[in-house]
């Protein structure tokens, strides 16, 4: 009688040792969740991070706990959402410039953007705003490059929010379409950089369409074009790069990912989630007075794919301008 008890005994526990995992899915989530944010505190990415969050918890009835972890040009936050266990309580909330334009400029990453991000769902997508300071007499892009041209040694400058930005790749970009000389300089976030903007330590640089608007609409910055395909709603009468002559081939986004491995059925309930919640009319308006266009509702097929498709744009960018990680 032993031997079938035994018998009996082992399939009960191989039939629980299968269940159990399938059961702590079902009651997911059971404990708070961290969204790891490579941005700095106060960056506009940061605010829809924070955003997201608090929604997103509210919907999940867990308190989701932003954290962030700037630096490495977002692999540090990147790495550790990576190494983190696939069960639903790490996110990360980043963007293009941190994942498929850090890829195309720098093959040797730690991490493979198309097998090491589960994406979850896209929450932005546009562009990004050139800006100079209030005492640079070019007004909109045209007169900004010729300005470069003819005075390189005191335009000779700008600045980016990393290395691998959009800022950074969209600006390359421009100068092997138009012959300007100017040097990039990083700096660790859109903070600093626009306290430098305004300060005049800086002439020329780059930010997300967020953390600016209040500056420009005070006269502190000037905005000379933002490089996406639409205009932004909080500055209308900014003209885009194509608009003024220099169409520019590819968007910026921000969206969430999970670790590599993490069950399809979280995966799909954060998707359907995030999507109710960037579809709700008051969300859209928030976006909207923050100065970006609400993203498309996606799945999560349709935002791994826009991956796909931006890596091979982003790729041709960095080849035909042969642009590196030093300039």
């Amino acid at each position: 009688m032993s031997r079938p008890i035994t018998r009996t005994v082992a399939a009960v526990l191989g039939a629980l040792a299968i269940a159990l995992p399938a059961a702590a899915q079902d009651a997911w989530p059971s404990r708070p969740i961290r969204m790891l944010i490579p941005s700095a505190a106060g960056a506009g990415s940061d605010q829809l991070a924070r955003i997201m969050a608090e929604r997103l918890g509210a919907a999940l009835k867990q308190q989701i706990i932003a954290d962030n972890r700037p630096g490495g040009n977002g692999t540090i936050a990147t790495t550790a959402m990576i190494k983190a266990p696939p069960d639903g309580y790490t996110l990360l909330y980043t963007n293009g410039s941190f994942t498929v334009m850090l890829a195309a400029l720098q093959p040797d990453l730690p991490f493979d953007v198309l097998r090491d991000l589960t994406p979850v769902a896209i929450t932005v997508i546009g562009g990004v705003v050139l800006l100079v300071n209030p005492s640079v007499p070019a007004k909109n892009l045209a007169e900004l490059i010729e300005l470069v041209k003819a005075s390189p040694e005191r335009y000779g400058t700008y600045g980016s929010w990393s290395v691998g930005s959009n800022g950074h790749l969209t600006m390359e970009w421009l100068k092997n379409r138009t012959g300007m000389k100017i040097t990039h300089v990083p700096y660790k976030g859109i903070p600093s950089l626009l306290t430098e903007l305004m300060s005049g330590v800086l002439q020329i640089g780059w930010s997300d369409p967020i953390s600016p608007v209040q500056f420009i609409k005070a006269g502190k910055l000037r905005a000379i074009a933002v490089n996406g395909g639409v205009r932004i709603p909080q500055l209308p009468d900014l003209a885009t790069f194509g608009e003024q002559g220099h169409p520019f081939p590819a968007l910026g986004w921000q969206g969430i990912f999970a670790p590599p491995g993490t069950p399809p059925a979280i995966v799909s309930r954060l998707n359907a989630e995030i999507n109710r919640i960037q579809a709700s009319p008051d969300l859209q308006a928030l976006m909207t007075r923050m100065n970006v266009e609400p993203p498309p509702i996606w799945s999560t097929e349709q935002f791994r794919d826009m991956i796909r498709n931006d890596l091979q744009v982003w790729r041709k960018i960095v080849a035909d301008g042969r642009i590196t990680m030093d300039k």
